[in-house]
């Protein structure tokens, strides 16, 4: 049986104060010490809400009526702002989120970590936080005979069209725009994942923020794409600084984007692109940070940090496609990277061959297998940097920097909550938290990436 509140019932309407705000964006409000999470409001707000849901230990409200403003709410930019749910934070100006995250930050460091002195720095924002993606790929409907295209509306699997996202490169707003008209005008039919008929399924676009090379990805239930040479010819023709069409094949009843079959239609097989002075090779399936003006900005922190001067041996775990691994060769003596993605390492060893770097040294594999090997076989690191997925260090892999005892620790970390975790582990064994610099990658989402210095304290 739920244990209710007894003083609120479903359906009922309350007048609340937002207290705080959740990792999601939703607003925090108290009704005796009870959690109410409502979207849409922010901290310092009294609102009239309804309850929706109530859970043992929390609720769920929604938003009825603002009573009274935060000085950091504004009017969202986006006209599908609400609908969409891809950006969290757009009723918020840019200032307020910056200061929210920074305060996210410093409470899951404490609440987690136990960490309450550790130095936590303003989070570096943009000085225009807008049109900032590199990378647009959305889903493709029908709607009276034409093709729509845009992003699912929250919790549905409705698209809703789409002719502007305001944190992507309006390039790619464009060159989306030119394609659903021009597959609408050679007829092609877009899939429905209710009856598994139809033909294409999403579409992509990649963007050289500095070169501006584009490519095209079209995504398709079936091998063979009608009217395809003529249909290659009028992209090309419509899309100037195109370099590639890139056709992927996903046959599956899946959610999932890409299938495993990739043609090269027309062009070539790489965009290139510069995070600094580093060049990288872009194919379709890469991966390539969606935001390289913050990507060099949290790059550059870690270099910092990691202070290098030439001499030093440098392992990265979670090597990716060798970006940050490049950035520190040209500090270090020797770089050692590790990534469980084979195609990534592929990339990896192309963009250092690309910019002729060869004092580095790429393996595949689980960093918490590789890096144990390596141990063992006399690699001995004065720097660990690490940049896991969403879910943290490994368990072994934590040991392994612990018994292999480098200098520093340079974290880069995706989730405050994992990072707080992982460094309490670090701090229980020799190691001391010396800054944490936030960085937003994505502005007016939620999400916040860190960059942390951590040093070897002998005892």
């Amino acid at each position: 049986m739920v244990n209710k509140h007894p003083d609120i019932r479903k359906n009922e309407y309350c007048n609340v104060y937002v207290e705080d705000l959740t990792h999601e964006g939703k607003g925090v409000a108290k009704i005796d010490g009870y959690p109410l999470f409502v979207a849409g409001v922010l901290p310092g707000e009294k609102a009239t809400i309804q309850v929706t849901k109530l859970n043992k230990g929390y609720g769920f409200g929604r938003l009825i009526e603002l009573l009274e403003k935060s000085e950091s709410r504004v009017a969202p930019a986006c006209p599908i702002y609400e609908e969409c749910g891809g950006c969290q934070l757009q009723h918020m100006s840019y200032q307020g989120q910056l200061l929210a995250k920074e305060k996210q930050v410093r409470e899951i460091l404490q609440r987690i970590g136990k960490l309450d002195d550790v130095p936590v720095h303003p989070v570096l924002g943009m000085d225009n936080p807008w049109r900032y993606r590199n990378k647009a790929q959305v889903p493709i409907g029908e709607r009276e005979g034409g093709l729509v295209g845009g992003f699912y509306k929250q919790r549905t699997h409705e698209i809703i069209d789409m002719e502007a996202c305001l944190i992507q490169m309006e390039e790619n707003d464009a060159v989306l725009q030119k394609l659903k008209t021009v597959c609408s005008e050679f007829g092609l039919r877009a899939y429905d994942e209710n009856t598994h008929k139809g033909t294409l399924r999403h579409i992509m676009v990649r963007s050289g923020k500095v070169t501006g090379h584009i490519m095209v990805v079209l995504i398709t239930k079936t091998s063979d794409i009608p009217n395809r040479k003529k249909l290659v010819k009028t992209i090309v023709n419509a899309i100037p600084g195109v370099k590639s069409i890139v056709h992927n094949v996903n046959t599956k009843r899946t959610n999932v984007i890409f299938g495993e079959q990739t043609n090269i239609l027309w062009g070539d097989e790489f965009i290139y692109d510069y995070i600094g002075n580093i060049r990288f090779a872009i194919s379709a399936r890469s991966f390539y940070q969606v935001n390289p003006e913050q990507t060099k900005v949290l790059y550059d922190k870690a270099l910092e940090y990691a202070q290098l001067t030439g001499q030093e041996t440098v392992i990265d775990a979670y090597c990716g496609i060798g970006t940050i691994s490049l950035f520190l060769a040209q500090k270090a003596k020797k770089v050692y990277g590790v990534e469980i993605v084979p195609e990534a390492i592929e990339d990896a060893r192309r963009n250092a061959e690309l910019n002729g770097i060869h004092n580095v040294e790429f393996a595949v594999g689980e960093a918490e297998s590789v890096i144990p090997k390596w141990y063992k076989e006399g690699v001995k690191a004065d720097v660990l940097v690490v940049d896991p997925p969403r879910k943290g260090c490994d368990e072994t892999l934590l040991k392994t920097i612990i018994d292999m005892k480098p200098k520093k620790v340079v974290y880069v970390s995706c989730n405050p909550a994992t990072l707080a975790r992982d460094l309490r582990i670090l701090e229980d064994d020799g190691y001391k938290t010396m800054e944490v610099q936030p960085v937003d990658m994505f502005p007016h989402t939620v999400h916040v990436e860190c960059v942390v210095l951590m040093s070897r304290v002998e005892k």
